[in-house]
């Protein structure tokens, strides 16, 4: 099985495309240790661990109990419309780069020590939108694209010491929240959570080891 015997941290795991990538890595012979706010359910069998990954030093913290692993998946984060980028509210960006920025570099703070002695790997997720400047969407495409290019760094920082590092770039998820939001678009154009997570986990696996700071589009028909 793709992923037997490794570890892998998915944050964001209560979440449509956490859930998604938890039952995927499951499915490929993974065990996984789930990061988020909260969780729907209380279910006593699973690793999980509710924690704010704006607080770095909670995530220090809560990394360092929890011993070797071999991959993160970086899903956590936030989307929001906005207001033209010469205006709105400061909070509009303050609050995008909370939970785009800061949730995965400090993950990638606290991870990273422990992937360089697993030889381990990281996936994180940028946006398909970030890869040029969007109406009314600033906030958010600037602070994916600051995901995006951390990626970048972090490869060739990294590849070196036998860790990959790569970021996927989705267009719209075929979320429920989705769906409700736009309920005129065809749903049937959007990216599946399901093959998304796919994609995340053949990036943590053995299979995809010579693969270094690729931002991979995975855009469905959007």
């Amino acid at each position: 099985m793709l992923l037997k015997g490794k570890t892998v941290i998915v944050t964001g795991a209560g979440g449509a495309l956490g859930q998604a990538a938890v039952k995927t890595v499951e499915e490929l012979g993974g065990r996984v240790i789930e990061f988020d706010l909260s969780f729907r359910d209380e279910d006593a069998s699973r690793s999980r661990f509710e924690i704010d990954l704006t607080d770095r030093a909670a995530v220090k913290e809560t990394v360092s109990r929890i011993g070797d692993f071999d991959a993160v998946l970086n899903i956590a984060g936030g989307f929001a419309m906005g207001h033209d980028a010469a205006g709105g509210d400061d909070e509009d960006w303050a609050q995008m780069f909370r939970l785009n920025v800061e949730t995965c570099r400090n993950m990638v703070k606290a991870a990273v020590p422990v992937l360089k002695k697993t030889k381990g790997a990281m996936v994180n997720v940028g946006a398909y939108a970030a890869l040029s400047g969007k109406p009314q969407m600033g906030a958010y495409v600037a602070s994916k694209a600051v995901v995006m290019r951390l990626t970048e760094t972090l490869a060739e920082e990294l590849r070196g010491e036998g860790v990959n590092v790569n970021a996927v770039l989705p267009t719209i998820l075929d979320t429920k929240a989705n769906r409700e939001a736009m309920p005129d678009a065809d749903p049937d154009n959007w990216v599946s959570p399901d093959h998304l997570a796919a994609v995340m986990c053949f990036l943590i696996s053995e299979t995809a080891k010579d693969v270094h700071g690729a931002l991979l589009p995975v855009r469905g028909l959007s």
